[in-house]
């Protein structure tokens, strides 16, 4: 028969090994941050504010082509503990006129939705280096006017793409440099 005291060491020392176990996260993060240490496009780079919290990081964007060419934008990227099934949370530290990104942040980017009508949503295939070329992509390939996140920076584009390239260069020295 077993005692109160030995049900409450068992209590303890359960709690003692799960503190000692390394989340399936935490295991994806270690493999994870060195790939995309490896495979980082060269304008990109990545800070962690505490070396051993892999979970989250800054992600600092320097396009070299485009409307934003000239700027330093920063991503915060937080990785859950549910990771790798849900996406990780991205908000843009870098105030922009983006048709994709609104100025406060929120970040629109097909890739960190969980469910997406296009099928391009997160998976738990996914990793952190497709975020960070998503990322990346959102200064070039992936501009998208068509299904803006900031509709008023997509309609000036429709209607005047000068005016767009002006504001834009206008956030970008307010905003954008080191």
């Amino acid at each position: 028969m077993i005692t109160l005291s030995q049900r409450l060491k068992k209590q303890q020392d359960d709690r003692a090994s799960s503190a000692n176990r390394i989340s399936i996260r935490d295991k994806l993060l270690i493999k994870e941050s060195q790939e995309m240490a490896q495979l980082l496009p060269s304008n990109c780079s990545v800070f962690y504010e505490n070396e051993n919290d892999l979970s989250k990081f800054i992600l600092t964007v320097k396009p070299a082509e485009g409307f934003w060419e000239g700027g330093t934008f920063r991503f915060a990227i937080n990785v859950t503990e549910d990771y790798n099934m849900v996406p990780p949370t991205v908000k843009c530290l870098t105030r922009l006129w983006h048709p994709n990104i609104t100025e406060v942040g929120e970040v629109c980017l097909s890739l960190l939705r969980q469910h997406s009508m296009d099928g391009l949503g997160w998976s738990p295939i996914r990793r952190l280096n497709d975020v960070v070329w998503g990322l990346h992509a959102l200064f070039t390939d992936l501009l998208n006017f068509d299904d803006p996140l900031n509709i008023e920076a997509s309609d000036m584009y429709r209607n005047s793409k000068d005016e767009f390239r002006m504001k834009v260069s206008e956030y970008v020295t307010l905003y954008a440099k080191d």
